[in-house]
């Protein structure tokens, strides 16, 4: 696919070096001349440019690409002029970033593909493994919902799955369990193997090691990590 990065700080940098590496067309614009340097070996293209101004930006090739990403985040007024210029030229796929819930707010307002909330996220995910522990991974659908896998606690191991009521208590759905057997391989070696269960039958019990996979909203993960 085929990419426009719009600012290039710690953020966009990253974005633009990792989707190159994976073999995405990268181009990538920025004020700031040595941002365009640091980064102009590792992708397609790089331009130092002042995005905010109407003319400089169309000399990228906005109508061209899959999508065109807005990575500004500090100054908040040049992100949101950029996101109005890329909407006035018809630009169809935009991205954004977002740095706080004002700016997400406005940038909500001009019905954007997708609104990114880097420090947001990074912030919720350092807490959950903070507070919760490391076997966990979350994956946000939308601002409210998430999808959320974590190794079950202690106190759930040896009851039965409908025993644990987390629809009826925190309004969390169990979409799946992952099991990891004892296994034996052609040489002998006991493994332990990964599977995951998408059908539960009620009498189906928990055991030690086992991985949760739960969908809903954010605070009622929340309420459930403050119970157990």
């Amino acid at each position: 696919m085929k990419y426009i990065i719009i600012g290039l700080g710690n953020y966009g940098h990253v974005l633009a070096e990792e989707l190159s590496a994976l073999g995405h067309e990268v181009i990538g614009a920025d004020i700031s001349e040595s941002r365009v340097d640091s980064i102009k070996d590792k992708i397609a293209t790089a331009f130092i440019i002042d995005a905010t101004d109407e003319q400089a930006l169309s000399v990228l090739p906005l109508n061209s690409v899959d999508i065109v990403i807005v990575a500004i985040g500090e100054n908040f007024g040049a992100s949101i002029r950029v996101v109005a210029l890329l909407k006035q030229k018809k630009v169809p796929h935009i991205y954004a970033r977002a740095i706080d819930a004002v700016h997400r707010s406005v940038l909500e307002a001009f019905s954007l593909e997708k609104i990114l909330t880097p420090e947001e996220d990074a912030a919720r995910s350092l807490v959950q493994v903070l507070d919760f522990g490391a076997n966990m991974e979350a994956f946000r659908i939308d601002p409210e919902y998430y999808v959320v896998k974590f190794t079950v606690p202690e106190k759930f191991v040896g009851y039965f799955v409908n025993e644990l009521n987390l629809d009826e208590e925190f309004h969390l759905k169990l979409i799946g369990l992952k099991r990891a057997d004892k296994v034996t391989n052609c040489l002998g070696v006991s493994l332990m193997e990964l599977h995951v269960k998408n059908e539960l039958p009620a009498d189906e019990k928990v055991h030690e090691g086992d991985e949760l996979v739960c969908y809903g909203k954010y605070r009622d993960f929340q309420a459930f990590w403050k119970a157990i």
